[in-house]
């Protein structure tokens, strides 16, 4: 297939569309490679601990597989999987600070509508007083607009993050604590930009999660009957059914989540630090 990626100057950020068409040929190019690894990255969420090391691992060697191909320097899995590997613990340690940060924004917006709620009581008038309805409407629109602004400042958090697990997979000289503070340093004045790519995405992935559910909602109607007599053969068989369905959906989309993270890497490196990278046009 034809990979036509050029883009004028590497020191020019590709468009939104350019982005998500890179990754979706990137994926394509590579589809059954980039699925089994995933699957085998998926597989190990079975194993506590290691096993979510592995899994963090693989899927960022697929961003490294493919910013590897676009930057025409390709590598082999076996050797991207050692480099991956010889990080694994680092993976995990990253996983962990991203857990820490996850549960403080968590804590953060769950404390400022804790304290909305009692500054509501006390202006609405207390429980059991009647409440006055100018009061009532200031609360409910102050709720209104905190409830908007912290969904914002999650979305732009976790964008500051995006690209976490990609520099700890591609750059040397980065730890668990140094990818992350790269994910912030690239991401900073193109949040909005990254989230336009992962809406696009998100809409181009939509078909796949549709099509699981539908599966496993005519698994669940042939299903249902059997676990309600209580046949135990039936829960194990639905219950692995839906499992593997689950594992290899996400087979097939994290690939391209991945591709996509590839390509804004390079994208924002190039802006960034003009490394004099540049896209070929070219057979991938």
């Amino acid at each position: 297939m034809s990979g036509d990626f050029g883009s004028p100057s590497p020191m020019q950020p590709l468009s939104v569309g350019n982005v998500v068409s890179a990754g979706i040929r990137l994926y394509r190019s590579h589809l059954k490679e980039y699925f089994l690894l995933a699957l085998r990255a998926y597989l190990w969420i079975l194993v506590p601990v290691y096993g979510w090391a592995k899994f963090y691992a693989l899927t960022a060697l697929i961003s490294r597989l493919a910013f590897g191909d676009l930057v025409d320097q390709p590598e082999s899995i076996a050797a991207g999987e050692r480099y991956v590997n010889s990080r694994l613990w680092q993976f995990l340690l990253t996983m962990l600070l991203m857990l820490i940060v996850g549960m403080g924004v968590i804590f953060g917006v769950g404390f400022v509508f804790v304290l909305v709620g009692v500054l509501a009581a006390v202006v609405v008038g207390g429980i059991g007083q009647q409440a006055n309805p100018a009061a009532t409407v200031l609360v409910g629109l102050i709720t209104f607009i905190l409830g908007v602004a912290a969904f914002v400042a999650v979305l732009w958090l976790l964008t500051r993050f995006y690209l976490v697990e990609v520099p700890l997979a591609i750059e040397d000289n980065v730890d668990a604590t140094s990818t992350i503070g790269r994910s912030w340093e690239l991401t900073q004045g193109y949040v909005w930009r990254i989230l336009l790519i992962g809406f696009v995405a998100f809409l181009i992935a939509i078909p796949i999660q549709i099509l699981v559910q539908i599966l496993i909602t005519i698994i669940q109607l042939i299903f249902t009957p059997l676990m309600q007599q209580g046949s135990s053969f039936a829960a194990v068989l639905f219950f692995l059914l839906v499992l593997g369905l689950s594992f290899a959906s996400g087979a097939v989309i994290a690939p391209f989540w991945q591709t996509i993270k590839a390509v804004i890497y390079y994208d924002l490196r190039s802006r960034r630090e003009g490394l004099g990278l540049k896209l070929r046009d070219r057979e991938i």
